[in-house]
């Protein structure tokens, strides 16, 4: 199972930190088009938690498998291409210098006079920016973020996979 858990996690964190690179070139100022491609990774990357589980339940487990056994390696898999998501983040980081959030700031408030908002409304913008700017100064607040943006699919890919295949009828091994 262990190996299971690592082969496919990082074949997993691997597809999800370049498709993470690849979103971004593509959607450099983000908006929905970079959330839609980030999210679209994400869920691409964390399909080998689907194959994974299969494999452990086809190969090892001679195609019968419990929830709580596919849930654990679906999760087990999940968590280690989080951290890859978590650190290809910190790794874009350093290689651009940190220069994410003044790049961000100055989006969000740009975004905003396009809009049209009032001169106070884009002050108290500028204000909870300085604010995002100081909490993504600590690296370990910096991460935690990170993980949160992943670990919807993280969460929900295992659950679906386990429940899908603890049906040893569903998509059952080729003999």
């Amino acid at each position: 199972m262990g190996r299971i858990i690592a082969v496919y996690g990082v074949i997993a964190g691997i597809t999800v930190a370049v498709l993470m690179r690849i979103a971004m070139m593509l959607f450099p100022e983000g908006g929905t088009g970079g959330m839609v491609a980030g999210f679209a990774s994400m869920i691409v990357a964390l399909s080998f938690v689907f194959i994974g589980i299969k494999r452990y339940r086809d190969i090892e487990l001679g195609g019968v498998i419990h929830f709580w056994k596919a849930l654990g390696v679906g999760f087990g898999i999940a968590a280690i291409a989080s951290l890859f998501y978590v650190a290809a983040w910190e790794l874009y980081l350093y290689f651009t210098n940190y220069t994410f959030v003044e790049e961000y700031t100055r989006l969000t408030i740009q975004q905003a006079q396009k809009a049209g908002k009032s001169a106070a409304e884009i002050s108290t913008l500028a204000i909870e920016m300085d604010g995002f700017k100081d909490l993504y100064a600590n690296p370990l607040t910096r991460m935690a973020l990170t993980l949160t943006e992943i670990l919807p699919v993280a969460l929900l890919m295992p659950i679906i996979s386990a429940t899908l295949l603890r049906n040893s009828r569903f998509m059952p091994a080729r003999r």
